[in-house]
């Protein structure tokens, strides 16, 4: 297949490097404004759960390809939430082609996808995989699967041309009963674990932060806490909260059973503490905090320790950034 994959970021620079190792032509297409704009190569350090559930670490060179077509068989769109409306409208300023993968949160109805859209095919898919970028060197982690639209529900005619692109990488395929819910939900859980993070440890040290956290029974009876009251919130747009017992499973069981479970997972599970310590966009965990923040309170939903969590955190987060000098500030806000 040839992919044009939207930027180098984390997630899509993963999957393209993935994509590229099983012999598919991919392509970047990195805004000229970038500071990864003349990358040529990425070294990449990838723990690997695609056949070992603890992860297998290899290192590689990762060559990056910059767009130079206009046709493509897929287009991976995972940026933030808040980039999606620029992406698309520099995909029909270029008069690029082809169906979209988008591969990211989003909050909003599926009426706005539609509208953002504009009659592109869009299929909706989650990853699941984390790291981080320094200098031209990608660390990241990748497992043994993805969350895509269910075949039925999607309108997407090259389905099967995307079920096959990730069977060629080793990832299987994992359908909700609907995906822009699951979105939704799993936003939603991410809003509790990362509030309660952000009230508790340091906002600019998130691997830090991440391992206090995971080490904690008493911070992770409260992230139990405030993620039944963010699944609140998402039942609060109609969902049926029946149809997703898998995910929410955990977060019902007593504090006293469910936070030791976590504990005990994060100490065994290298892939998920991997992901955990290696997020660290605090902008983009405090943006989806305050998404969830803000539909709870529009739609009057009681989450008390969610909200006092979110407000403690973003009030610490504008104390950081006040304390910067005003070029520091002003670096981190253009990056």
């Amino acid at each position: 297949m040839s992919i044009l994959v939207i930027g180098l970021g984390v997630i899509g620079t993963t999957y393209g490097y993935l994509f590229q190792k099983a012999g598919h032509r991919v392509e970047h297409l990195v805004r000229k404004s970038s500071a990864r704009a003349a990358a040529g190569s990425l070294e990449v350090e990838i723990l690997d759960g695609r056949t070992d559930p603890k992860g297998s670490l290899s290192r590689d060179q990762y060559n990056v390809h910059h767009r130079r077509r206009t046709s493509y068989d897929l287009i991976v769109v995972s940026v933030p939430q808040g980039r999606i409306t620029e992406v698309m409208a520099d995909l029909r300023t270029g008069g690029i082609q082809g169906p979209v993968l988008l591969f990211c949160g989003f909050w909003g109805e599926r009426e706005e996808l539609d509208r953002l859209m504009a009659g592109r095919a869009v299929l909706l898919g989650y990853p699941v995989a984390g790291g981080s970028i320094t200098g031209e060197r990608l660390t990241c982690c990748v497992f043994d699967h993805v969350m895509l639209e269910r075949r039925d529900r999607a309108r997407f005619p090259g389905y099967e041309q995307v079920e096959a692109l990730f069977g060629s990488c080793g990832i299987g395929l994992e359908h909700p009963h609907d995906m822009l819910e699951w979105i939704w939900l799993h936003m939603a859980i991410n809003a509790g674990v990362g509030a309660v993070a952000a009230m508790y440890g340091d906002v600019e040290d998130t691997t830090r932060t991440a391992e206090q956290l995971m080490g904690s029974s008493r911070m992770l009876a409260q992230v139990v806490r405030a993620i039944r009251e963010t699944s609140r919130i998402v039942a609060s747009r109609g969902v049926d909260l029946k149809r997703y017992r898998g995910e929410l499973l955990v977060y019902r069981l007593p504090t006293a059973v469910s936070a030791p479970l976590m504990k005990r997972m994060f100490a065994r599970n290298l892939l998920t503490r991997r992901i955990m310590t290696l997020h660290g966009n605090t902008a983009d965990l405090l943006f989806v905090c305050r998404t969830v923040y803000e539909q709870g309170r529009a739609n009057g939903v009681s989450a008390p320790i969610f909200y006092r969590s979110y407000e403690a955190a973003q009030d610490k987060a504008t104390r950081h950034d006040q304390h910067l000098p005003g070029m520091v500030r002003g670096r981190n806000e253009t990056a």
